[in-house]
C-alpha cells in the first residue's frame, strides 16, 4: 500500500546527489537520468539472478519501479532553471507525482480481465492463483484485510 508514497521519497536521494555532482563539476543536465539508468540496470540484474536464478520466482511479480520519467523531469527543471532550490521544490514534486503514472505501462497489462473456469478475474489474480506462495494463516488473514487479495 505504501509503494506509491514511500518509494519515490526514498529513491530521489541518490539521483539528486549525482545530479548535483554532475551539475557542479561538468554542467551536465542529465545526472539524475544517468543515475536512474544505472540503478535500473542493477535492479534488473538483481531481479534476474536473485529472484529468478536462485528461487525461480516469476520475474513479472518483481519488476523494479520505473524511475526514468521522474529523472528526466528532475534534470529538465535543473537545466531550465539552473537553481537547486527550484529543482528541489518543483522537480522533487514532479518526481513524486509522475512516479505512479510512469509505472502504469508495467502494471496495466496485469489488470486485463480474463475468464478462467467460469470466473472473471484479472491476470494478476490468475497469476496469484497459479503461483501459490507459502505463508502462515495469520499472514494470509492479515493480507486479506488489505487490497491485495491474492498476495
Amino acid at each position: 500500500r505504501l509503494w506509491v508514497t514511500v518509494t519515490p521519497i526514498v529513491l530521489v536521494t541518490f539521483p539528486a546527489a549525482i545530479q548535483a555532482w554532475t551539475w557542479e563539476r561538468f554542467r551536465n543536465p542529465w545526472g539524475a537520468t544517468m543515475a536512474v539508468l544505472a540503478l535500473l540496470f542493477g535492479e534488473w540484474v538483481n531481479r534476474y539472478f536473485n529472484f529468478w536464478g536462485w528461487t525461480y520466482f516469476p520475474i513479472n511479480f518483481v519488476f523494479p519501479a520505473i524511475l526514468v520519467p521522474g529523472a528526466i523531469l528532475l534534470d529538465t527543471f535543473l537545466m531550465l532553471s539552473g537553481s537547486y532550490l527550484f529543482t528541489a521544490i518543483v522537480g522533487g514534486m514532479a518526481w513524486g507525482l509522475i512516479f505512479y503514472p510512469g509505472n502504469w505501462p508495467m502494471i496495466a497489462p496485469l489488470h486485463v480481465p480474463v475468464e478462467y473456469n467460469g470466473m472473471l478475474m484479472s491476470i494478476a489474480d490468475l497469476q496469484g492463483y497459479h503461483y501459490v506462495r507459502t505463508g502462515t494463516p495469520e499472514y494470509i488473514r492479515m493480507v486479506e484485510k488489505g487490497t491485495l487479495r491474492t498476495f
